[in-house]
């Protein structure tokens, strides 16, 4: 019996689940660079707000992608980094970055070349 071809390209699946929501990559992004707390997250990604970092972080955390370790202090000190998971999708999203801008790249150009061609 022959492998369904469908059953593979399916593992795609739970790798994007991981990746999709739009501040995901920008948190891992500032996560590759090491060990940061809630406001240094924050402060990193312009444009989250509190509430949507709250929730993929605890996203990502349950995924098993960050750690979230609390420290007992006074205030408590929460800091945020990469499992060994989340580390290991660095070089994936380094090459999904390499191969958007070869594509935004690729875009500009079909689109001067069709306003090229309408004038």
């Amino acid at each position: 019996m022959t492998a369904n071809p469908y059953d593979e390209a399916c593992a795609v699946d739970p790798a994007l689940d991981v990746l999709f929501g739009k501040w995901k990559t920008s948190i891992l992004y500032v996560l590759f660079h090491g060990t940061k707390r809630f406001s240094e997250l924050q402060r990193n990604i312009p444009g989250i707000t509190k509430k949507m970092l709250i929730s993929h972080l605890r996203d990502l955390e349950n995924q098993d992608i960050i750690q979230r370790v609390v420290y007992p202090s006074v205030p408590p000190r929460v800091d945020y980094s990469l499992t060994e998971a989340g580390q290991s999708l660095e070089p994936i999203l380094e090459l999904m970055h390499q191969w958007g801008k070869k594509h935004e790249e690729h875009l500009k150009r079909k689109r001067s070349s069709e306003a090229a061609t309408l004038s």
